[in-house]
């Protein structure tokens, strides 16, 4: 298989509340439940030739805070490496949003 730009599904409300409301129960009160990272970050992995989206992977700092790692993927199905790969993303809590069916 390859990847052609149109991999995942747009989900409603509930179902995305409710999957965030499980994470939520799983954790102790004030780890990390998002992350924010700014188009321009973004569209500079998307930008790059031959990347048909972006690949996210759960890491855990030297300083044993959550973090979500973005890299660029090609139809191959393999991760652009020698690109642009994203982290220190601005976490939730510190800077979250209003309260929402999402985060609360």
């Amino acid at each position: 298989m390859a990847f052609n730009g149109d991999e995942g599904a747009v989900v409603t409300l509930a179902e995305a509340a409710g999957w965030t409301a499980n994470y939520r129960k799983t954790i102790p009160a004030g780890e990390i439940i998002g992350q924010f990272v700014g188009k321009n970050q973004l569209m500079k992995i998307l930008n790059q030739k031959g990347c048909m989206g972006i690949r996210f992977y759960y890491g855990l700092g030297d300083d044993g805070k959550k973090n979500l790692i973005a890299v660029g993927a090609g139809s191959d199905e393999n991760d652009m490496v020698d690109g642009i790969i994203l982290e220190r993303m601005i976490t939730c809590p510190i800077r979250c949003s209003k309260s929402n069916s999402l985060n609360s």
